[in-house]
C-alpha cells in the first residue's frame, strides 16, 4: 500500500433545470466550466498535511475525455457538449424504495441517433464519471457502435462514486447500500425510467427500444453480471477485460506481466525478489538492515511486509500501458534501469542478481520513491499499519478508493499477492491475503471486528463468473492485460467462443479494445473492434432509415514480419486473426 493524497478536482457547474417530462425522473443539466482532471493512472498528488493510502490498482476503465464544445449531429443539429452533465432520480435502496431517491449523474448524446436506433449504456464503474465523456464519441467502441447502428450513447456514474451518492458520506452505515446487486438494479431502473434529453427520449425504454450495455474491467464484469441477473433487459452487451470471476488471492494479476514483460527484466526481478525474501525471512538482522538501507526503507524495519510489498508499485505501472504508449511508459523506464548497462541491454537471462539488486535499489531510492512519496516520509508513504491515517478514516464522498475497497472487502476480493510456492513470482512471498484483509478491518472497523474472510464464491455462484452463458454478449480481452486471469480468457479456463457469446482476444493491455486510438496502431485491437461491430450489426434490429457504413479509420502494422495469433471460435464465427508483436528484450 502507498500513502499519497489522491485528489479529485471539483469543477464549478452552471446549473439549469430542464422541463420535466414526467414525475418518474427529474433531469438537470450542468455544463462544466473547466475540463476535468487528466487521467492519473497510478500517478499521485501530494497535499500538504494530508496523507492517504491508495490500494493496489483497481480494475478500472482508462479515461477518455471529450472537448467541452457544442456537438453537431449527423443531420446538422447543434447539440449540447459531450461534457454536459444530467441528473436522474435513482432509487436509494431497491430493497426498500420507500427511502426515496438520490441524484445519479449521467452524460448523453444523440449525435448519431435515428428513430428506432438502440441506446448504448456505459458505466465507467468504480470511478467518478468526470473525464469519461469521450465514451460518448466514436473515439471509443461505444461511439463506433452508436455510429454504425444509429444509436444514442450514455455514460452513467456508478452509485457511491463521484457525485452519485445515495447517502451524504461513506461510513459503513451508508456503504451497506453499495453492492453489486444494487448497482445492477440501478441499471434496470435507469433504463426503464429515464427520459433522455432528445426528441422522443421519453419513449425509448427496453421493450420500445433495444439497449446495449457496454463496460470495461469491473464495469465489463457488471455487464456480464447484469445480463445474467436481468435476462432480456439488454438486447446485447460488450464486455472488455471483464473480470467476471471474483478471486480472493488474485496472484494471477502479475502473471500476464511476467509472461509478456521483457524476458531479461522478468528474470532479474524474480532473482531480486527471491533474494529479498531470503533476507527478510531470515534471522540475520544486519543483513535485513543493510537491505532496507540499500532501498532507502530502513524506517520500515518493524513491518517488513510493507517494505517488500512497496516494490509492487514498479509492477503496477504495467496496467497504465496501452498499444498507443509504446515503450515510453513508466514500466519500461523501470526495466531500462535494471537492464541497460553502459548503453548495452542484457540478454534474455538478464544481468544477474548482483547488478539487478544494485540497479533496482538505486532506481527505487533515488528516482522512483521520491516521485511516489513526495514530501511524505517513508513510513507515512509506504506504511499500512497506522489505522488512524486519513485514508482509513476519511468518510467524505467522492473517494473512489474507499468505495471500491468496500466492494473488495465484501464481494470481489482481487487481492494482488505473491504467486504460490513453487511458481515463479515477481512479488515477495511476504505478501499474502492477510496483508490486505487486515486493512479491511482498519478501514471499516464498524463492519469487521477482525480481518474478514471474503467469500467471493457467493458472487461467482450468483452471477455465474466463468460459467456465464448469455446470448448476444461479446467478450473482448487482451493477452497483456494484468486482469486477464479473472476474465473468460484466463489461462486454463476453457470458456467456448460461440456465435452468441463470442470471445475475441487481441495483443492489447487492459481495456485496449475500448479505444479507437489503440486500434489505429495495433491491428489485433482493430480486428477485435471490427468483429464486435459485425456482431452488433447482426444482433441489433436496423433502423428504417438507411444505415451508414461502419466508422472507418487508419491503422499501422508494427511488425513487418508478424506472427499470426489465432483464437479458434465455434460454429459459424470467423476466427480472430491478428498480429502479435513480441519483444523479448529491451
Amino acid at each position: 500500500m502507498i500513502l499519497t493524497a489522491l485528489t479529485c478536482l471539483t469543477p464549478s457547474w452552471f446549473i439549469k433545470t430542464l422541463p420535466a417530462h414526467s414525475s418518474r425522473a427529474v433531469i438537470k443539466v450542468m455544463v462544466s466550466s473547466i475540463l476535468t482532471s487528466l487521467f492519473l493512472g497510478f500517478a499521485f498528488l501530494t497535499l500538504s498535511g494530508v496523507n492517504a493510502v491508495v490500494p493496489p490498482p483497481r480494475p478500472s476503465v482508462p479515461k477518455i475525455e471529450a472537448l467541452d464544445a457544442p456537438v453537431t449531429s449527423r443531420n446538422g443539429t447543434t447539440l449540447p457538449p459531450y461534457t454536459t452533465v444530467y441528473e436522474f432520480d435513482q432509487v436509494i435502496d431497491h430493497d426498500n424504495p420507500s427511502l426515496g431517491t438520490f441524484k445519479q449523474r449521467f452524460w448523453f448524446t444523440y449525435e448519431f441517433y435515428e428513430p428506432g436506433g438502440p441506446i448504448i449504456l456505459f458505466t465507467p464503474g468504480e470511478v467518478s464519471g468526470d473525464g469519461y465523456s469521450g465514451y460518448l464519441t466514436n473515439r471509443t467502441i461505444n461511439g463506433q457502435i452508436a455510429q454504425q447502428q444509429n444509436g444514442s450513447a450514455i455514460v452513467l456514474e456508478h452509485r457511491f462514486f463521484g457525485l452519485s451518492n445515495p447517502k451524504p458520506d461513506l461510513t459503513v452505515a451508508s456503504l451497506r447500500l453499495l453492492t453489486i446487486q444494487q448497482a445492477i438494479d440501478d441499471l434496470e431502473y435507469f433504463a426503464n425510467n429515464v427520459h433522455l434529453p432528445m426528441p422522443g427520449g421519453d419513449s425509448v425504454p427496453p421493450g420500445k427500444a433495444e439497449w446495449i450495455l457496454v463496460g470495461g474491467s469491473y464495469s465489463g464484469a457488471l455487464t456480464s453480471w447484469a445480463m445474467v441477473n436481468k435476462p432480456g433487459l439488454f438486447k446485447a452487451g460488450y464486455a472488455s477485460s471483464a473480470v467476471v470471476e471474483t478471486i480472493l488471492d488474485y496472484w494471477g494479476y502479475f502473471e500476464p506481466i511476467r509472461q509478456n514483460m521483457p524476458k531479461n527484466c522478468s528474470a532479474d526481478v524474480e532473482a531480486v525478489i527471491s533474494h529479498i525474501d531470503q533476507v527478510l525471512m531470515g534471522t540475520d538482522k544486519n543483513a535485513i538492515t543493510n537491505l532496507l538501507t540499500q532501498f532507502g526503507m530502513q524506517a520500515l524495519s518493524n513491518h517488513l511486509d510493507d517494505a517488500a510489498g512497496a516494490l509492487r508499485n514498479n509492477l503496477w505501472d504495467w496496467q497504465s500501458l496501452s498499444p498507443s504508449t509504446g515503450t515510453e511508459g513508466a514500466f519500461f523506464k523501470f526495466c531500462d534501469a535494471l537492464e541497460v548497462k553502459n548503453g548495452k541491454s542484457a540478454s534474455a537471462s538478464g544481468w544477474g542478481l548482483d547488478h539487478a539488486l544494485s540497479a533496482w535499489a538505486t532506481y527505487w531510492k533515488n528516482t522512483y520513491m521520491p516521485q511516489l512519496c513526495g514530501k511524505n516520509d517513508v513510513v507515512d508513504c509506504l506504511g499500512s499499519y497506522d489505522a488512524t491515517q486519513d485514508y482509513y478514516t476519511n468518510t467524505t464522498v467522492n473517494n473512489s478508493n474507499r468505495s471500491w475497497f468496500w466492494m473488495v472487502c465484501n464481494e470481489v476480493g482481487f487481492l494482488q499477492e505473491s504467486a504460490p510456492t513453487g511458481h515463479p513470482t515477481l512479488v515477495s512471498r511476504l505478501i499474502q491475503p492477510i496483508y490486505d484483509e487486515r486493512q479491511c478491518q482498519f478501514m471499516f472497523p464498524a463492519a469487521f471486528s477482525k480481518p474478514p474472510t471474503i467469500d467471493v464464491e457467493v458472487t461467482n455462484i450468483k452471477y455465474k463468473g466463468w460459467d456465464v452463458s448469455i446470448d448476444r454478449l461479446f467478450f473482448a480481452n487482451g493477452v497483456r492485460d494484468p486482469w486477464r486471469e479473472a476474465t473468460v480468457s484466463a489461462d486454463g479456463v476453457n470458456v467456448p467462443s460461440t456465435s452468441q457469446q463470442p470471445i475475441a482476444v487481441s495483443d492489447g493491455f487492459h481495456c485496449s479494445d475500448l479505444s479507437t486510438a489503440n486500434a489505429n496502431v495495433d491491428s489485433t485491437v482493430k480486428a477485435v473492434q471490427v468483429q464486435a461491430l459485425q456482431f452488433m450489426k447482426s444482433w441489433i434490429t436496423p433502423t428504417t432509415s438507411s444505415s451508414p457504413s461502419a466508422p472507418q479509420y487508419h491503422y499501422f502494422k508494427r511488425d513487418p514480419n508478424p506472427i499470426v495469433h489465432t483464437q479458434a471460435m465455434e460454429e459459424d464465427v470467423e476466427p480472430l486473426r491478428g498480429i502479435r508483436w513480441l519483444k523479448d528484450t529491451l
